[in-house]
């Protein structure tokens, strides 16, 4: 019999504590803890993702529950419900962003040369974001319609491996374009979009800092043609061209030529027309690259399947955004274990595994590669057979 440690404890091994100590200090986030250190409150919050708690009551009744285990998961402090929730409420929410952009840096490492379906060299990213609503009664400061509260969560994220690289929660009415300018900009990544951030000015500033982008354009691109490139139409293509924009204030904003491309998606028979300042690359791979874009949008489903981003801890500001980046923290924890360890099995899978067997002290790497689950079909000749065939 194993006599080692928790699953969870174990777990946790995998997070570089030095580095999570370093962001502590930085925001003096152990002043005046009373006992209960922002290293409790993330194993408490890291604890309520893994396992789905539904609220501080469940946290609390359940690690309670365990008490005599909680020195080895790592507590040191007293668990309460209201001890979380004031943590929650007044410590600074930066201090577990700082420590999920470690967290990120490990996780791009492992995934550096996972493919994404398209042979690209450089990197490349996918941005949007996704409302979660809240109930305005409760978070007054979300406001979003009239009798509806929402925040957004804009993302980032490498399509090699599915890792967010930039987060941000921002008000429910905030615009998708404006989070362009706070986006950190890497020379040669391709940035790949929606509609919604067809600003001109804020494209050119990733063109001048020799990034690429790539967006569906809007139906009313006031343009002028300067070149038409030859195509394949059996794949789909029905135009590749050099425009240069013909708006007054577009053409002023955006100086540079332009590549438009139209593709007509066989499967589907939708019509896409893309806008890209990539003069490089294949037309139909452009039309590959942006399907990708789709894989962001699982991401935001998987997140809201698995974790707990949709109902909240907290109802304060500084409470949500921590809830938001602890959960980020927990989505990098199982896709680190995932790839260190080697596991042939999916993000949910190894999510649901861990999520059972917490308090056991099977090694983790012999729980979520341990097939005794499989039924064997050797026969016991003890038993009778119920039919005889």
């Amino acid at each position: 019999m194993h006599t080692g440690k928790l699953v969870f404890s174990q777990l946790m091994d995998f997070l570089p504590r030095h580095d999570f100590d370093k962001c502590v200090q930085h925001y003096r986030g152990n002043n005046r803890t009373r006992g209960f250190s922002c290293r409790d409150q993330f194993l408490a919050m890291a604890f309520a993702q893994l396992t789905y708690r539904e609220s501080l009551r469940d946290i609390e009744t359940c690690l309670r529950s365990v008490e005599p285990k909680l020195y080895h998961m790592g507590f040191r402090g007293r668990i309460s419900r209201s001890t979380i929730a004031d943590a929650n409420r007044g410590r600074d929410w930066r201090i577990y962003g700082d420590f999920a952009q470690t967290l990120i840096r490990r996780a791009r490492t492992l995934y550096a040369d996972e493919p994404f379906g398209v042979d690209l060299q450089g990197t490349a990213y996918a941005l949007d974001s996704t409302t979660i609503d809240l109930c305005l009664s409760l978070f007054p400061w979300a406001s979003f319609r009239r009798r509806k509260g929402a925040v957004k969560l804009h993302t980032l994220v490498d399509l090699r491996g599915n890792i967010p690289c930039f987060v941000r929660v921002s008000h429910g009415k905030t615009h998708d374009v404006n989070i362009l300018d706070e986006l950190p900009i890497e020379p040669g990544a391709f940035y790949i979009m929606d509609k919604a951030y067809v600003d001109f000015a804020r494209l050119y500033r990733l063109h001048q800092h020799s990034s690429f982008f790539l967006s569906r354009a809007k139906n009313n691109l006031d343009y002028k043609r300067r070149q038409s490139h030859a195509i394949e139409k059996a794949t789909g293509l029905r135009s590749d061209q050099t425009i240069v924009l013909a708006g007054v204030k577009t053409a002023k904003l955006y100086p540079e030529p332009l590549r438009r491309i139209h593709y007509l998606d066989v499967e589907t028979q939708k019509r896409f027309v893309f806008l890209t300042n990539n003069h490089t690359l294949p037309a139909l791979t452009i039309a590959q690259l942006y399907k990708c874009r789709w894989q962001i949008e699982l991401f935001f489903k998987w997140i809201k399947q698995h974790l707990r981003i949709k109902s909240f801890f907290g109802t304060s500001p500084n409470a949500v955004r921590t809830q938001v980046w602890i959960a980020i923290s927990v989505y990098l924890l199982v896709a680190i274990v995932k790839k260190e360890l080697k596991i042939d099995r999916s993000l949910s899978e190894i999510l649901q595994i861990l999520s059972v067997n917490p308090f056991e002290k099977t090694p983790v790497f012999t729980l979520l590669t341990n097939s005794q689950h499989r039924l064997s079909t050797a026969r016991n000749h003890k038993q009778l057979p119920l039919f005889d065939l």
